[in-house]
């Protein structure tokens, strides 16, 4: 073989490669998508990947099917997708809890919300809401505030259970608040909105969703949003933002993939994300679960993970939260 032919051979194999390469890239997906949610049917991470993959199997021409692994504070169904092939046939739907609060309630994870995943986007946030049984006498987050300072550690405050992102957002709010209440854990959310209801307890952080239907029928009262801004929801209640500057306490939810997983899958994946969110209808149906639709790049949404892991470490490490697990 002369030199010329040997050139030729070279040129035509590296061009077969980029062709086969480009049509690799094509050509995902070329089988059914698993979306792995880390609760079980019916909740409201289980409503948004519902939400979402009819729009995503429409865009994508390939199935995406939601494969729910609950239990363990959602460390199943994170170790589950951590381990998943790298391959873009293993997408994951983690919140705060999993990806930012867990790595500092738990002396041992089987998963790292950092090394072990490859950001692809936000998806909404839920907003938490700060209510309160109607006989408290406070209207407002300020008279909530003035209330609880006149009465140190008479105030009691539910939670779902110890570690949740509800729990943490009334530590947050008591110490940017600089008041005392005490927390009373319960054993899942509806448990703790009975007792509030019934005011064997007086103030909650509770899920947008769940509480909303309570708060129209005047059986709790909305003193404030945990969010960065005031809710579509219940646009007359204020963000407890506007009193106590920088605090925000919302559960978020975004879609990653294992970690390794080819950026040109995480870059078209991204983008199939960005318009299902910003549909109409999408929107239309995460705003009456009480979401707000929210969407990052994959690096604002990694950048965002970090300093949610730190910002909620303080917040264990000062209120003295002990880690679970030996």
């Amino acid at each position: 073989m002369s030199h010329i032919q040997f050139q030729r051979l070279l040129v035509c194999a590296f061009a077969a490669l980029a062709i086969s390469t480009s049509a690799c890239a094509q050509t995902y997906p070329t089988k059914p998508i698993k979306f792995i949610v880390p609760f079980a049917p019916g909740g409201g991470s289980d409503i948004i990947a519902r939400v979402l993959a009819p729009k995503m199997t429409a865009m994508l021409g390939q199935q995406i099917v939601i494969d729910n692994r609950p239990g363990a504070g959602t460390i199943i169904g994170a170790e589950v997708a951590a381990k998943a092939p790298p391959d873009g046939y293993a997408l994951f739907l983690g919140i705060t809890g999993t990806m930012a609060i867990n790595p500092s309630m738990y002396r041992k994870l089987p998963y790292d919300p950092v090394r072990d995943f490859a950001p692809i986007a936000m998806i909404g946030t839920g907003p938490n809401v700060l209510v309160v049984h109607p006989a408290l006498p406070a209207r407002s987050i300020k008279e909530l505030i003035a209330v609880a300072k006149s009465h140190p550690g008479k105030l009691s405050y539910a939670s779902a259970g110890t570690g949740g992102a509800p729990h943490l957002a009334g530590e947050l709010f008591k110490s940017m608040a600089g008041i005392d209440m005490v927390h009373i854990p319960y054993k899942g959310a509806a448990p703790a909105t009975v007792d509030l209801l019934a005011g064997q307890v007086q103030v909650m952080f509770a899920g947008m969703g769940a509480a909303l239907p309570f708060i129209k029928a005047n059986r709790l009262r909305a003193l404030g949003v945990a969010g960065a801004k005031r809710s579509r929801a219940l646009p007359e209640v204020p963000a407890i933002g506007e009193h106590l500057k920088g605090f925000e306490a919302s559960t978020w939810f975004a879609v990653f993939a294992p970690a390794g997983t080819p950026r040109t899958i995480i870059t078209q994946l991204h983008a199939v994300l960005a318009k299902c969110v910003a549909m109409p209808d999408v929107e239309q149906q995460l705003a009456e679960q009480g979401y707000e639709p929210l969407t990052s790049t994959p690096e604002e949404l990694g950048a965002y993970v970090t300093s949610e892991i730190a910002k909620w470490a303080k917040v264990i490490r000062d209120a003295n939260i002990p880690k679970e697990g030996s």
